[in-house]
């Protein structure tokens, strides 16, 4: 796996044919695109310990939706309203995200100390399991510049399929 510090260099890199190559993939749609993901996925994260990386956690916010803030609320006992403000901001989006990063939840040895609480989007990441992969690859081309299992993915994805 990429080192997370190499990570957005090498993105940028190879940015121009990732971008050919799911442009490619949203116009023929595959049927077989889910499934070359998910193997992968599997692949990546039997190599890839997330502890020794951490680089979503220490670089991008997760979005949080009301259900999110209510469970984190809960789990703190703090007022949601509390946990608004004093962790978040609306973004340009008009969506919820952390004032800061690293993630103010993000213990020294890359743990997570509100993780049975965690926001939905931090449950799901980084999206490269999901299904209807084809609608999701802008934001997985993004992810690619943060997380070496998913730049990873999408490397042995185009050289299997491009």
């Amino acid at each position: 796996m990429l080192n997370p510090e190499n990570i957005e260099e090498e993105a940028k890199k190879v940015a121009p044919a990732t971008k050919q190559f799911f442009d490619k993939l949203k116009r023929k749609k595959p049927k077989n695109l889910d499934d070359a993901f998910h193997e992968l996925h599997e692949e990546a994260f039997e190599q890839m310990d997330c502890l020794t990386c951490a680089n979503c956690c220490k670089t991008t916010s997760p979005i949080f939706y009301e259900r999110d803030i209510e469970r984190l609320s809960k789990f703190l006992k703090i007022r949601p309203s509390d946990f608004i403000a004093n962790y978040l901001h609306i973004d340009e989006d008009k969506d919820y995200v952390l004032n800061v990063a690293p993630c103010p939840f993000l213990d020294s040895e890359n743990y997570c100390t509100v993780y049975a609480s965690r926001p939905t989007a931090c449950r799901e990441y980084p999206h490269t399991n999901r299904k209807r992969m084809v609608q999701i690859l802008d934001l997985t081309q993004k992810n690619a510049a943060i997380c070496p299992a998913v730049f990873w993915i999408v490397e042995e994805l185009k050289q299997k399929m491009g």
